[in-house]
């Protein structure tokens, strides 16, 4: 008889970020259909992502503007970033 192992108690991880989606799709293909996503840490907003058909935008926290950011030069970032 093969014995069973007892497991482990996990250990409570408190969540520093938090992210809030808002979906507005009247019709996917259509130009206004877009995802908002709003970052939080540590119970304090640090900025919002929309992302869109043709590129994304950034919205620092406490910014008032967007910075529009074209897919090919996300994608140069996020290579950037991930593989240096």
């Amino acid at each position: 008889m093969t014995k069973r192992r007892r497991r482990k108690p996990r250990k409570e991880v408190s969540k520093k970020h938090t992210v809030r989606a808002h979906f507005n799709v009247p019709q996917l293909t259509k130009a206004g259909s877009s995802l908002s996503l709003e970052v939080y840490a540590d119970e304090q907003k640090i900025g919002e992502v929309t992302i869109g058909r043709g590129s994304l935008f950034w919205r620092g926290g406490r910014r008032h503007l967007l910075k529009k950011i074209s897919w090919s030069r996300f994608a140069e970032k996020m290579d950037e970033l991930a593989y240096g």
